[in-house]
């Protein structure tokens, strides 16, 4: 069972080579990494060219610009729909999520489509984030539910794994979000398909080095994207 994990970058030089070794530290069989890395002026992209000329397991795709996490993870998406990947992984460079934590979701996924590391499933795993940044998370994942009726406790949640067949059955020309609220449309849209998805409890550790990509224009993205959403699905238009 192959497994790809997409880790998107921008200006990651000082997490990603030690987030690729704890990667393949945990040893487990038929692992690759695909990092897409938007220009990242500080030259992640650059470091991790120099990782693939000595690891197979490692392959990069380079953009030409920063274009957001939606677009990135969906270039992930058909990477590995256009090759032999059964398992398909999304995790962030910065070690907010735990590498040790792969194996738990891979094996949740016997029995669930996706599988979700929640901050929230098991009261609020969250370490070192600002109240404010927490409040924030919490209240999307509230909002997100209330408008809809997604049974999920943490709706923004980055750390997830796919069987193929999820990301088989989703068009994914369609997908219109670019930030964080992609998290929301690819659950809603795999939920409302009838796929079965599991919360499974993780701890998540806000990053130690470089900046976070949170912005207004992605908190404002996400307000109106459930809005959509709920009206797509009214309308059959998912």
């Amino acid at each position: 069972m192959k497994t790809l994990v997409i880790v998107p970058t921008y200006n990651e030089q000082q997490n990603i080579v030690p987030f690729l070794q704890a990667i393949f530290q945990q040893q487990i069989p038929d692992l690759e990494i695909l990092v897409i890395d938007d220009h990242s002026p500080d030259g992640t992209g650059d470091l991790v060219a120099e990782q693939q000329r000595h690891d197979p397991r490692v392959h990069l795709l380079r953009r030409e610009k920063k274009l957001g996490l939606g677009t990135a993870y969906v270039a992930g998406f058909h990477y590995a729909l256009e090759r032999d990947y059964a398992r398909i992984i999304e995790m962030d460079a910065d070690f907010s999520h735990d590498p040790k934590d792969l194996a738990r979701l891979l094996e949740a996924s016997a029995a669930a489509d996706i599988v979700i590391g929640s901050r929230y499933i098991n009261g609020v795993n969250v370490v070192n984030w600002p109240l404010r940044r927490l409040l924030l998370s919490m209240f999307a994942s509230t909002y997100t539910r209330f408008i809809t009726g997604l049974p999920l406790r943490d709706c923004t949640a980055g750390f997830k794994c796919f069987r193929r067949e999820v990301l088989e059955h989703i068009d994914l020309t369609r997908i219109q979000s670019d930030g964080y609220s992609f998290q929301i449309e690819m659950n809603f849209r795999a939920w409302v398909k009838g796929y079965r998805i599991k919360e499974i409890p993780i701890v998540f550790v806000d990053r130690a080095a470089g900046s976070s990509k949170m912005s207004k224009r992605i908190v404002r993205e996400a307000i109106w994207m459930v809005w959509k959403l709920k009206y797509l699905q009214l309308f059959k238009k998912l």
